[in-house]
């Protein structure tokens, strides 16, 4: 299980650093993307100096030619895929009827359209490293949202776009688990990132999911073999009642 790679978009702050720190720390030689390009040299120089192998690609999802050349550069250096985390996202909230058309197209884009690119476009290489370790095959795991499950007021564009994440996983394990590539969608509840900052005006940061408790699914997921598959996974908070945001 050597020389594993993975790619994390979102990946220089919150959900997507902490599961980069995980990956490491288990020896996974990674691909770190985000659009803040100071932020993401910053944390890829943080996991380097603790020994990660890291490459830093600055990629916008809103832009398809970003996301395709960020999927050719992680291929061109490391030759294969053994995960792919599909973290990067954006959220806004308002009611169905006040939602801007502006803001659900940048939804529907960032959240679910550019994720189903970057699929296309990492799947030679999944399929590549899948080929070479048939008994482990290669994942994809998407950060969705409990609210592509459970609606929650004031969310319907963010949680259409998560709900699609959730769909497309499942199609993407019917389609590919034949060539050994799997895709789980892990839907947490309110996690303590900058993401949730206004809501902690509500709710205390305390009561939310950790990215630590985030990051645990996506490392348990990573160690299943081909023939495990999980289609998603909802991780809620603690309290009543039980489906929650």
């Amino acid at each position: 299980m050597g020389n594993r790679t993975a790619l994390i978009t979102g990946s220089s702050r919150g959900i997507g650093l902490q599961i980069a720190r995980h990956l490491a720390a288990e020896g996974f030689a990674l691909t770190m993307s985000a659009r803040n390009e100071p932020g993401l040299a910053d944390a890829a120089l943080t996991l380097r100096a603790d020994g990660a192998q890291v490459l830093a690609v600055p990629a916008n999802l809103a832009v398809e030619d970003d996301v395709r050349r960020l999927a050719a550069a992680h291929g061109d250096h490391y030759g294969g895929m053994d995960l792919l985390v599909l973290n990067g996202g954006v959220a806004a909230q308002h009611p169905v009827a006040d939602t801007p058309m502006k803001t659900y197209d940048l939804l529907l884009n960032v959240n679910l359209r550019a994720q189903f690119v970057l699929v296309q476009a990492a799947l030679p290489l999944l399929r590549h490293t899948a080929a070479e370790r048939p008994r482990h095959g290669a994942k994809i795991v998407a950060l969705s949202s409990i609210t592509g499950k459970v609606s929650e007021p004031g969310l319907a564009a963010y949680a259409a776009s998560k709900a699609g994440l959730i769909s497309l996983c499942e199609t993407i394990t019917l389609e590919e688990s034949g060539a050994g590539v799997t895709a789980t969608a892990i839907c947490p509840g309110y996690v303590d990132t900058d993401m949730t900052a206004l809501k902690k005006q509500t709710l205390a940061a305390e009561a939310m999911l950790s990215t630590r408790d985030v990051a645990e699914l996506v490392m348990a997921v990573s160690r299943l073999s081909a023939h495990a598959v999980v289609p998603s996974m909802v991780l809620t908070r603690a309290g009543n009642p039980l489906w929650r945001a």
